[in-house]
């Protein structure tokens, strides 16, 4: 096959103009990475809850503002959704639950099998007081509540859907209300409120609780539903829709005009450069009439709590259910770099004023950090969607993002973000490359390689929304002016398709380019690509999480080998191995032991790559020779 590939790439590209065919897909994503449920059944109407010390009274409000990923303990009992303030398209305020196909740890439920379907995320309160002696039907009870499929995420397909359960005073639990996936495709429609009586007797019960859950396909991992402004309440009626509450709707743009992060020092080496001129942050203005209100802002460095801008106020007005953007004057302070690798923070808070007797006042403030580390980022550090390209199966496929310096500094390495895949891409290879220019862009004839490393794979941490370090064995010191860093995954193998995290409210420019038949080419997907150049000080690579907190080291032995290996990782169970060859061919696969040993007689003499994985948890791959 190899032979023919220089032929076939030839033929692709020659066709390539003609089809018009994008190599860039869109998939996808992981929120929370990483540790699998053991469970891997689900009854979700008897699941055990924990529960308040005394059941909730009337009115029961929740509009998920916060800054906790996961809900509150005080109204809800599982802790299954994601809480966040991105992956809803414009929320009646800012925060929404999202319900997909990934466990509370960001594990597709199930890990094998991208197409079943099955009772996913729930969502439960704690009991609410329906108690006859203090609540009758006649008062006249309405739940109500606003949900959207897809946002900024991905949308639900036929098989996918939303539910809602009501539990009755005899302990089971009835389905109320639900909505199907086919009911709900592209285009992204905004947030429709749903409007509930409780009037049966059956529900009135001092321990009622109701209790949303979706339905996934594995397939799409998150096909998301987002749910926000739960209202529960007496002497309501069908029409009592609108809402007295305006808040802020969206986070804050970011101090800087490209970058969302980056070294404090080689922000001041331009800060004029680098810093907006205003920020915005969306408001959302759901009552039904002109609203008039005030709003402000003020900043402080947190090193050493120098005031950046003192409480500034600015008036405005916003006709009934409409959204606006509102604009703050941006601050020029700064402080005196506190040491060269020292990381910085500027805290920025943002309010409202009090508009009205009964108007909700957490979604009124926003506190931002604006966070100056040794990193390069244009992602915001939330992850909504997957990027990955569609490769060939004899042709590579590169990406390169490119970056500036304002002052020379050193690459250590590089920080990545991988969104989960079905199966799990735990064998998949990639190299990190660093270029001073890419052909074709910028008027450069030829790449200029910098750096090379090759042979990493995808690893998650068990965190929400984090990195991972990709360490460099030589520390690369970069000169003023544009770099590119980026992946190669190699040809032939299983390394296509590695699915990066994908931050879909960063809409500018994403800097990105692609190579997948001959030529680079500017990316046509809206986004930022989550990966970010790790520069200064000396970083230490991401370690992989203790199982059963036991060694979770690595070791080889012989190494060189000639006959049989043995692999002693000091974790308890079965865990998967692949032997690749550098091309990223698997050869070997099977299942083992700590302590176990595999057979590589039949393998030619040469260099190896081992891969382990045990429950998820990738371990760096190591390399092996063959005598």
């Amino acid at each position: 096959m190899k032979i023919f590939a220089p032929y076939i790439t030839v033929i692709l590209a020659l066709l390539y103009p003609f089809t018009c065919y994008s190599q860039e897909r869109v998939g996808h994503i992981d929120h929370n990475p990483f540790l699998a449920k053991k469970s891997t059944t689900k009854n979700f109407l008897a699941r055990k809850t924990t529960t308040a010390t005394a059941p909730i009274s009337l009115p029961f409000f929740e509009d998920f503002t916060g800054y906790q990923s996961y809900p509150d303990s005080s109204r809800w009992t599982d802790f299954e959704v994601y809480v966040n303030n991105t992956m809803g398209l414009n929320p009646i305020t800012r925060g929404v639950a999202t319900f997909d196909g990934l466990d509370k740890y960001g594990i597709p439920y199930d890990s094998f099998s991208n197409i079943n379907y099955r009772y996913a995320d729930s969502l439960t309160s704690q009991p609410i007081n329906l108690d006859l002696g203090t609540v009758t039907p006649a008062d006249s009870v309405y739940f109500s509540f606003f949900y959207q499929a897809q946002g900024n995420a991905y949308y639900p397909e036929n098989g996918d859907s939303l539910m809602l359960y009501f539990r009755t005073k005899y302990g089971g639990y009835i389905k109320v209300w639900s909505l199907d996936g086919s009911d709900s495709l592209q285009p992204v429609r905004p947030f429709k409120q749903v409007m509930i009586p409780i009037a049966d007797s059956l529900y009135f019960d001092s321990f009622f609780q109701f209790r949303f859950v979706n339905k996934a396909a594995m397939l799409w991992a998150d096909a998301d539903w987002h749910v926000d402004y739960i209202r529960m309440d007496r002497n309501r009626s069908q029409s009592d829709t609108s809402i007295a509450d305006l808040g802020f709707s969206s986070n804050p743009s970011f101090l800087l005009n490209d970058y969302t992060s980056m070294p404090y020092r080689q922000f001041m080496a331009s800060p004029a450069g680098y810093r907006s001129s205003h920020y915005f942050v969306d408001v959302h203005n759901n009552y039904g009439m002109l609203q008039p209100f005030i709003y402000g802002y003020h900043a402080i460095a947190l090193n050493n709590g120098a005031v950046l801008r003192s409480d500034t106020t600015y008036h405005a007005s916003m006709i009934g259910h409409s959204l606006m953007d509102v604009d703050f004057q941006a601050y020029a302070n700064t402080i005196p770099m506190p040491g060269l690798n020292t990381r910085v923070v500027f805290e920025n808070t943002y309010y409202i004023e009090s508009v009205g007797p009964g108007d909700p006042t957490a979604n009124d403030t926003i506190v931002k950090d604006m966070v100056f580390d040794n990193y390069l980022a244009y992602d915001d550090g939330s992850a909504e969607k997957s990027y990955y390209l569609d490769l060939f199966p004899t042709l590579p496929g590169k990406i390169a993002i490119e970056y500036y310096l304002d002052q020379p500094d050193t690459m250590r390495g590089m920080s990545i973000y991988f969104g989960r895949q079905v199966p799990f891409a735990t064998y998949k290879s990639f190299n990190i490359n660093v270029y001073s220019a890419i052909a074709g862009i910028n008027g450069s004839p030829d790449d200029v390689l910098l750096y090379t490393q090759e042979l990493y794979t995808p690893c998650y941490v068990d965190s929400i929304n984090h990195f991972w370090n990709y360490i460099f064995d030589t520390p690369l010191v970069l000169p003023v002016g544009l770099f590119y860093a980026g992946t190669t995954q190699p040809a032939e193998g299983n390394n296509d398709s590695l699915y990066f995290g994908l931050d879909v409210n960063r809409v500018g420019s994403n800097h990105v380019y692609y190579k997948v038949l001959s030529s680079w080419t500017p990316s046509s997907i809206s986004g930022a690509i989550m990966m970010r150049p790790l520069l200064g000080q000396l970083v230490l690579p991401t370690v992989i999480s203790n199982i059963n907190s036991q060694s979770n080291s690595l070791q080889i032995s012989p190494n060189p080998a000639t006959d049989e290996v043995q692999l002693d990782f000091g974790n308890d169970g079965n865990a998967t191995y692949t032997v690749s060859d550098l091309s990223g061919r698997t050869l070997l696969k099977g299942s083992t032991t700590t302590g176990s040993k595999i057979n590589i007689a039949g393998l030619s003499p040469g260099m190896y790559v081992i891969n382990l994985s045990l429950l998820g948890i990738n371990w760096p791959p190591q390399k092996v020779i063959k005598l």
